[in-house]
């Protein structure tokens, strides 16, 4: 019975892995084979300038939905798996396919309510003009200033606490733990807060990049990533503090000698 129990529990794990992993694929693809390209030719004022705005607003919902899977889902994934173990281990049995979705679903709910508002800021943007483009980036000063609140954060109490709870999986379960599929759903809801509490700044860095920009999804991705999994996030975090701060003195210094 052991032998078989322990079967199946590597096979749920399986079964789990490889759905997160499929998940965050298809996200990717969705992202890479979109047609974010095609509304920039839509008009922007006059005739049709209404449908256009209606359009962007939709469009930025669901590809900010999409764009929060695809960068924070990866990241997510040990916390996620060690939620899988330790409810295998507390309930003895196969039953925690169910609950390790739930605990998914709580998770991606605040990062979908965090793309919303994202969504909801771009089109507000673009609608006066304050947008390079329907998917592009704010000005100079806007971006100079974003990158320096991001650096600043960096260094921030609000900051390192939220990291301290992303990083360590058990401690979070261990802390955090509740029982039920109600349960599982508040978990995931508190394990997303604590990660938008982290990363929410480092975000607002697509209005700098461009917010369709993939390379700037990927090279944040990859940092969300490694705050996670590096020894010493700490330093990291300041590192790349530094880096934002600097890069931000030096976007006001340039926009200075035009």
């Amino acid at each position: 019975m052991e032998l078989t129990m322990a079967k199946m529990h590597s096979l749920e794990r399986a079964l789990i892995g490889a759905a997160l992993v499929a998940v965050s694929a298809l996200a990717w693809a969705h992202l890479l084979l979109g047609t974010s390209s095609d509304i920039t030719a839509m008009p922007m004022s006059g005739a049709g300038a209404g449908e256009w705005n209606l359009n962007l607003l939709n469009t930025a919902l669901i590809m900010w939905g999409v764009m929060m899977v695809a960068m924070m889902l990866p990241g997510a994934t040990p916390m996620i798996m060690t939620y899988l173990k330790i409810h295998q281990r507390r309930t003895a049995s196969h039953k925690a396919i169910a609950p390790t979705w739930v605990f998914l679903a709580g998770y991606l709910a605040v990062w979908t309510a965090f793309g919303a508002a994202a969504a909801l800021v771009q089109w507000a943007l673009h609608h006066n003009v304050l947008l390079s483009s329907a998917m592009g980036n704010v000005g100079p000063l806007a971006g100079a200033a974003l990158l320096m609140l991001a650096g600043i954060f960096q260094f921030s109490h609000l900051k390192q606490a939220c990291l301290g709870k992303c990083q360590s999986p058990v401690g979070f379960l261990l802390t955090e733990w509740r029982e039920g599929l109600s349960g599982a759903f508040i978990m995931g809801i508190r394990h997303g807060a604590f990660c938008a509490g982290c990363c929410w700044a480092l975000m607002l860095l697509m209005f700098v990049g461009g917010v369709m920009s993939l390379a700037w999804m990927s090279g944040l991705a990859v940092y969300f990533l490694a705050e996670k999994l590096m020894p010493r996030p700490r330093l990291l975090s300041h590192i790349a503090g530094t880096a934002l701060i600097v890069a931000g003195v030096l976007v006001i210094a340039a926009s200075g000698f035009h």
